[in-house]
């Protein structure tokens, strides 16, 4: 398999600071509203550059919403930036009408995002977020894998048209993903060929993926991972072609198993190509307080549980 050593390990939301700096840089209709989390978002050096194109709205992420829908009339690209919690279940109905059902060119940054957030507890780690947001008609979901990934992401949907939500997360995490490997929205990338199984992944969840890989080679068993780092649109020919070619596929997300990535994956195979479908997720509950790792192997998230999903779908083929 293909490898990719630890380059650093870096929390993605600093991806999304240094993104966001970039991207103001190059396009000077890049705004940024922040809901007084400034340092948590690492949005500190937009606003230390830029301090008249940067907003600080307060606690008051539902009239943040409002705000970045009406800049956009004035043609300004904003970037809103709050936790995933409050950047979607808090603020639903001024997504849904000002920004997705107007059509508003609003990119929503969400931090700490999934069970990752930690200490933090249920409250705070929204794992519903996938499904509220790519139910929306023309909102684009984007989850990118590691800090560089998530830097790239961030500089291409200032360049997108129309409404994104982009979901990032808060511990030092594995970067793997080289910084000048192309990315393009609503493209798949097959980080290693396999003809066992595909490990479509996202997220935090591709470096598990690619973990789990390395272990099932060790047991004979050839994995193809996938970073899915679009949601919507999901690229779908990037997962015909493989689950076409390994017959049988597994799910990893830090997400609630309803709603999610193994949602989109299984509506395609459902329309397209039946196959044995494994979902490595959480298994609609909440989550609780805990260090990022003990979550994750807690709520079935960690290698070995995508290690085993791989055995359980390829026994089903």
């Amino acid at each position: 398999m293909t490898s990719y050593p630890v380059l650093d390990k870096k929390d993605t939301r600093s991806g999304f600071g240094e993104g966001l700096l970039e991207a103001a840089k190059l396009d000077d209709r890049v705004v940024a509203l922040c809901a007084d989390l400034t340092g948590s978002l690492k949005m500190d050096a937009f606003a230390q550059e830029f301090p008249e194109r940067f907003f600080q709205v307060g606690v008051a992420e539902a009239n943040m919403m409002g705000m970045a829908a009406g800049m956009t009339v004035g043609g300004k690209i904003p970037f809103t930036g709050t936790f995933a919690n409050f950047s979607t279940g808090r603020v639903y109905d001024q997504i849904r009408q000002s920004i997705a059902y107007a059509g508003k060119n609003v990119k929503i940054c969400a931090s700490h995002a999934g069970l990752t957030l930690g200490e933090d507890g249920a409250t705070h780690q929204i794992l519903e977020d996938i499904g509220l947001m790519r139910m929306l008609p023309g909102m684009a979901v984007i989850v990118p894998a590691d800090f560089n990934q998530t830097k790239q992401a961030t500089m291409a949907i200032a360049e997108h048209e129309g409404p994104v939500y982009l979901r990032f997360g808060r511990p030092k995490w594995p970067v793997f993903i080289p910084a000048d490997m192309p990315f393009e929205i609503g493209k798949a990338q097959v980080l290693s060929p396999g003809k066992d199984v595909s490990l479509i992944a996202c997220g935090h969840l591709v470096w598990n993926a690619l973990q789990a890989a390395a272990a099932l080679e060790q047991q004979g068993i050839s994995a193809e991972v996938i970073n899915m780092h679009t949601i919507k649109p999901l690229d779908q020919g990037a997962v015909l072609s493989s689950v076409g070619k390994t017959g049988c596929v597994v799910t990893c997300e830090e997400h609630n198993r309803h709603g999610g990535l193994g949602d989109a994956v299984a509506q395609v195979l459902a329309l397209h190509h039946p196959a044995p479908q494994e979902i490595v997720a959480v298994n609609d509950s909440f989550g609780e307080s805990g260090t990022p790792d003990q979550l994750l192997k807690k709520y079935g998230l960690d290698t070995p549980d995508i290690v085993a999903a791989a055995q359980r779908a390829i026994r089903r083929k």
